[in-house]
């Protein structure tokens, strides 16, 4: 567990400095790579005083990790200001569906916003009804009147800002506030934005989840979750991943932990590189709408402006007059873009996606089809010349 007091230090150092206490390092710069599965106790006594010790540092067995794992959990909690503890996950999707499980019970209610990555609504739909659980979507720009959503049945809100497809940003702050009153748990999808532009615990959220896979890796090797969360919830956090098992590899965590190192100058490159493709784009003549938080006409951008200190490299944007078949024509003429889900790595990718599919509490209205871009590092010169090639086979 990791002091909340202690003094701070800009996000950067924080990045590289991370983790890294001798307790984990002894005498080299990283966290060396742990692999055991067994830990060995110098006789019975310590044996059982093992059973009473449930802290990162405290040797039990491999499924409680080891100093690669508990360093980068420690990292990852020294940049989220206010919290008490992170667990790992061997995926984005694993840690929200243990977060949600640690906070859930039958007979409870979850709300999510419907511009939710399509998982955590699969999760809701499918899983958490099994279990009794009843998820109700909202509007992602109610903001405050979130509390006229409340019942008394309500127990968590599932938020996602921006949204992974169509990017708009909620005012995280007020939904808290109203659910801090109403005593329902709130839980942000905080992927986009990180603790680095969007400190959640600061603004009030409960548990703040990221997909570490992302940018936190940043190098499309690793499958990785993160919870991160204050001492209120830690307890439950901690022990609902440990009685599901889960965890991550020794040799995961040290590549994780790799990728942090260079969070701040990646996210750099990737905000500005989007921002330049994300202009550009705007004065396509093929282009109907750019939607990318940091630019003045996407849905949430005075928010993003007042809460966020930066943007990443994931925005979407909509294709004018075309339909599906000119849109896969435009992206399979890309060269430099790949064709894949995720992002968040140093390579672009290009995405079909249509969200219409996939809202149930208000209707996506927005004409032409959508293509999601990821930013990755490559020059955004040569980014834009194998967009406009796109543009040139779609315009046939």
């Amino acid at each position: 567990m990791v002091d909340s007091k202690r003094p701070s230090k800009h996000p950067a150092t924080q990045a590289v400095t991370g983790g890294r206490r001798k307790i984990w390092t002894k005498a080299v710069v990283n966290p060396p790579v742990w692999r055991a599965s067994t830990h060995l106790y110098n006789n019975v006594a310590d044996l059982r005083e093992g059973l009473n010790s449930n802290e990162d540092g405290n040797f039990f067995y491999g499924r409680r990790g080891s100093p690669t794992q508990w360093s980068l959990a420690e990292a990852l909690t020294e940049m989220e200001p206010g919290a008490a503890g992170t667990m790992l996950y061997p995926s984005g999707v694993a840690a929200i569906a243990c977060a949600m499980l640690a906070v859930l019970k039958p007979g409870d209610e979850v709300l999510l916003t419907d511009s939710s990555y399509d998982p955590s609504r699969s999760y809701a739909d499918a899983f958490l009804k099994r279990m009794g659980v009843t998820a109700r979507y909202y509007d992602p720009l109610i903001g405050a009147d979130i509390s006229n959503q409340f019942t008394d049945k309500t127990k968590a809100i599932l938020l996602e800002s921006p949204g992974s497809l169509t990017f708009e940003v909620q005012d995280v702050p007020a939904i808290c506030s109203a659910a801090k009153t109403a005593g329902v748990t709130t839980l942000l999808d905080n992927t986009w934005a990180t603790s680095r532009f969007f400190p959640a615990l600061h603004y009030g959220v409960d548990i703040s989840i990221i997909a570490a896979t992302k940018y936190i890796v940043g190098h499309s090797d690793v499958m990785m979750g993160a919870v991160t969360t204050h001492k209120k919830y830690w307890t439950k956090i901690r022990r609902t991943a440990q009685q599901l098992g889960q965890i991550v590899s020794p040799d995961d965590a040290y590549l994780a932990a790799r990728g942090l190192r260079t969070l701040e100058v990646r996210l750099k490159q990737h905000e500005a590189s989007a921002l330049q493709i994300a202009h550009w784009l705007k004065d396509r003549p093929e282009v109907g709408a750019v939607l990318h938080p940091a630019l003045p006409d996407c849905p949430g951008h005075e928010i993003w402006k007042r809460d966020y200190s930066g943007s990443s490299g994931l925005f979407s944007f909509a294709l004018k007059d075309g339909d599906d078949r000119s849109r896969a024509d435009f992206i399979d003429a890309l060269e430099l873009f790949g064709i894949g889900y995720s992002w968040g790595g140093f390579e672009s990718l290009a995405l079909p996606v249509d969200p219409e599919k996939h809202r149930t509490a208000i209707k996506w209205s927005m004409d032409g089809n959508l293509v999601r871009l990821n930013i990755g590092l490559e020059h955004p010169d040569d980014l834009i010349a194998d967009l406009a090639k796109g543009f040139e086979h779609y315009n046939k």
